[in-house]
């Protein structure tokens, strides 16, 4: 019998081969369709071959390699797109998953950690639906594994199921994620710690409670001292988690500044990565805008050059949080405004009000410059100096042309900047350019109040106004005015614009002025003098033919009847 096999083993293998066999093919199959689903063009093709129907089951089978590569497929299937996502859900497939993730090896509970990921990241609905399937337990309990690619898989669920609502990140909250992703943090792996990192952002960003949580947790000192990582893209995480953190309150803006953020944060303005830059910018706005001392504390630290330098070197919406910072800065006191303009900051905000294409970086610049120039006549005239009213003037004139296309928010911070200004703005060579009639009336009696403020009490300034062509460009406004209310004519120096401010405005500017010189410059006054000339010129031709008359008639007395009646007269 030696060298031959009994039928029995010979049968036992012949049914062992058909089972390997079908492994194999289960194994090859699910690993081609993870691999095929990993390229954008092969996902409607496999959804429409009814690839869902075909993995559910192999989450279930007996070998972890395929139940790892299914979920693996069915995790980059979700990530597709919101309808792959649901149809996830619609195929229960998520209950399996958080139930494999207590029982599996480790790189099941990454591939259905990304799944559960990939499902929630869609929408609050989607998320929501993944907490419901109980995977949040489960997933807090990947962050205590021992593996950093679990507890990564795990802290980057969990941040994109709290980054849609308050309510999901409350969720998140109570599952007792924050103290783990707070050791996360600690860890030495990069990729851990910024995914940690962007998921206490996610949670913080909703509401001062939840920041208040992510604070209790002791976060802050672990997190801020990582703004000097060498690593950019946890500086990123890093910078945004703070300022996530700080917008809320001032108490919680206050405890991200005991984390000693200064001066590394400065130092994040001039990082050569764009998004540490424009992050660490909003940081640094965040804390700004809460009150003086918050301000102060960003002066004294050197803040206000490097934001200054910020905003001179980036482009776009990567301006906005400088821009901003600088009109928080400046709207708390005329000294800290005055610390913006001795960092030339003017000149920055002046120049991405005209070349930024943006409304709402116009608009932000245009607030910030009216925080600036509102304090003083000092003030308001850098502001002037920089040329700052008439490009004010223009954004509003060009604006109400084209109404609908730009945005009332514009217009209306414009417009409030430029009367901020104005009020505070003593100095006639800044004025005069904003004193025509094409100016909007409702900035023009701003414009004409102040000259009615400044004319009265200084000589030299009202004679320079008559030379300069002030005084004309008054009367041609105020006849302008008059004869769009129906009241035509010649503007005399009184009566005009009757219980208006702008009429109240011209008159006491005219009264400074004597009311021959009034009329001199007042729009008609040379057709008034023609008529006169021409009345006149009739007159002395009329008066010219009498006399002729006279002589024609032999009337003119001769020297000796003169001589005869003059004594006559006497």
């Amino acid at each position: 019998m030696t060298g031959t096999t009994s039928p029995p083993v010979a049968n036992a293998r012949v049914v062992l081969s058909v089972f390997e066999k079908y492994q194999k093919e289960r194994l090859l199959f699910v690993q081609t369709v993870a691999d095929l689903a990993s390229r954008e063009s092969n996902i409607d093709a496999l959804q429409a071959a009814g690839v869902m129907c075909l993995l559910r089951p192999l989450l279930l089978d007996s070998i972890p390699a395929i139940q790892h590569a299914a979920a693996l497929a069915l995790g980059r299937l979700a990530n597709y797109n919101e309808e792959l996502a649901e149809s996830v859900v619609d195929s229960d497939i998520l209950p399996q998953l958080v139930y494999s993730l207590s029982e599996q090896n480790r790189f099941y509970k990454k591939a259905a950690a990304f799944v559960l990921r990939a499902v929630a990241k869609h929408s609050p609905e989607l998320a929501q639906s993944v907490v419901d399937s109980g995977a949040l337990n489960a997933l807090v309990s990947c962050l205590e594994e021992f593996d950093p690619g679990v507890k990564e898989a795990s802290a980057w669920a969990l941040g994109y199921i709290a980054r849609h609502n308050a309510d999901l990140a409350q969720a998140v909250v109570d599952a007792g994620a924050i103290p783990l992703l707070v050791l996360c943090v600690q860890e030495p792996e990069l990729s851990l710690k910024r995914i940690a990192a962007s998921a206490l952002s996610d949670i913080a960003k909703h509401s001062p409670e939840l920041a208040q949580s992510v604070v209790d947790s002791n976060s802050v000192p672990f997190v801020a001292p990582l703004l000097s990582n060498t690593d950019a893209k946890l500086r990123r995480q890093v910078c945004s988690a703070l300022s996530q953190i700080s917008k809320h309150t001032v108490d919680l803006a206050e405890t991200v500044v005991d984390g000693e953020i200064f001066p590394n944060v400065l130092n994040c303005l001039k990082d050569s990565d764009g998004y540490v830059k424009k992050n660490a910018a909003t940081l640094i706005c965040e804390i700004a805008k809460h009150t003086p001392e918050l301000a102060q504390l960003i002066v004294s630290s050197g803040g206000i050059a490097a934001v200054v330098d910020y905003v001179n070197d980036s482009r776009g919406n990567s301006r906005l949080p400088g821009i901003m910072t600088l009109g928080y800065i400046s709207a708390f006191s005329e000294t800290l405004a005055l610390s913006v303009i001795v960092a030339k900051g003017v000149a920055p905000l002046a120049q991405a009000l005209v070349t930024e294409t943006e409304d709402h970086i116009k608009a932000a610049c245009a607030w910030s410059l009216g925080q600036i120039g509102r304090h003083s006549p000092d003030h308001a005239k850098t502001l002037a100096d920089n040329a700052v009213l008439p490009k004010l003037l223009q954004i509003l004139t060009s604006s109400g042309e084209a109404s609908e296309d730009v945005g009332s928010d514009l217009k209306t911070k414009t417009k409030r900047a430029l009367k901020c200004i104005l009020e505070k703005t003593l100095h006639l060579e800044a004025l005069e350019p904003l004193l025509q009639v094409t100016t909007p009336p409702n900035i023009l009696k701003y414009v004409v109040g102040q000259f009615a403020k400044i004319l009265p009490n200084d000589i030299a300034a009202r004679r320079a106004f008559v030379t300069s062509g002030g005084l004309q460009r008054v009367q041609e406004i105020a006849n302008n005015l008059n004869v769009s209310q129906g009241h035509g004519g010649v503007v005399a120096a009184t009566g005009i614009l009757n219980g208006s401010k702008m009429g109240e405005h011209i008159r006491t500017i005219n009264e400074c002025y004597p009311e021959e010189i009034v009329r001199y410059y007042s729009p008609g006054y040379s057709a008034t003098l023609l008529e006169k000339i021409d009345e006149y010129t009739r007159i002395r031709d009329s008066n010219g033919n009498n006399t002729s008359t006279v002589v024609a008639k032999g009337n003119i007395p001769s020297e000796n009847s003169a001589m005869v009646t003059a004594p006559v007269a006497v």
